[in-house]
């Protein structure tokens, strides 16, 4: 299977170790112009405390995917800094992933 995305964001390790997080979109999702939320795409906006009390059971369904815990519909590669820096890719490239099932006999 073989499949193109948009190099959605670029982070690194939260610990300090030598790898790099990349967030791929898929290039029909993906719009460069729309800026990224600092809370996340799951973050959620109330005109006041009534409001959020009133939506309390929805916000604890979504506080995993909103502590950025939860899983996510983009797909993320963890790579080492050699990998990163050989790829050379930066947000907004676009890429193809390529998985292939390797047949594995007589074990």
């Amino acid at each position: 299977m073989k499949k193109e995305f948009i190099v959605a964001r670029i982070e690194a390790s939260q610990d300090g170790s030598p790898y790099v997080y990349v967030t791929f979109n898929d290039p029909k999702d993906y719009k460069a112009d729309r800026p990224m939320s600092p809370f996340g795409p799951n973050a959620m906006a109330f005109s006041s405390i009534e409001d959020m009390m009133k939506n309390m059971p929805k916000v604890m369904a979504n506080l995993p995917g909103m502590l950025g815990g939860g899983m996510t519909d983009s797909p993320v590669l963890k790579m080492s800094m050699k990998e990163y820096q050989d790829m050379s890719i930066k947000v907004g490239d676009k890429v193809s992933l390529e998985i292939q099932k390797i047949e594995t006999s007589g074990v």
